[in-house]
């Protein structure tokens, strides 16, 4: 072990190279493991975002780390359609669920209305909200 290794903050870079090797790690341990990502945009006609989704595919499941709607384009179906997009990617690389988790600030009753069942809760997280873990069995 080096003698005195230095703390400092990383670039987007060096994340990236520690999640790369995570995965690599993760792959001697579970054979024929996969990891892909998942990346959705809704543009409007001048191209700009309005909508998105980032996930990555994880061995048997599909992960959603973000789901967001521009607030002037909430309550449209946007949601609905990155979501049921997502599942239909995860349902064709044959996961068995998809996971995911939000604050009650966001969307956790959004998340209930497409099937997805509450797994956990963490009370007060952030200060004054909860924290919600979800999943949905796709098989």
């Amino acid at each position: 072990m080096p003698n005195n290794p230095q703390m400092f903050k990383g670039t987007s870079e060096e994340a990236s190279y520690v999640r790369n090797k995570l995965i690599e790690y993760n792959a001697m341990h579970v054979p024929n493991g996969i990891y892909e990502e998942v990346n959705l945009c809704l543009k409007n006609d001048n191209g700009d975002i309005i909508a998105g989704l980032v996930g990555a595919i994880c061995w048997n499941w599909m992960e959603i780390d973000i789901l967001w709607v521009e607030e002037k384009h909430r309550k449209l179906g946007l949601g609905k359609r990155l979501l049921h997009e997502a599942e239909k990617i995860a349902k064709l690389k044959e996961c068995a669920f998809i996971k995911l988790n939000t604050f009650s600030f966001q969307a956790p009753e959004f998340y209930k209305k497409y099937g997805y069942q509450e797994m956990a809760v963490i009370e007060n997280a952030p200060l004054g909200s909860n924290h919600y873990y979800f999943k949905k069995d796709l098989k």
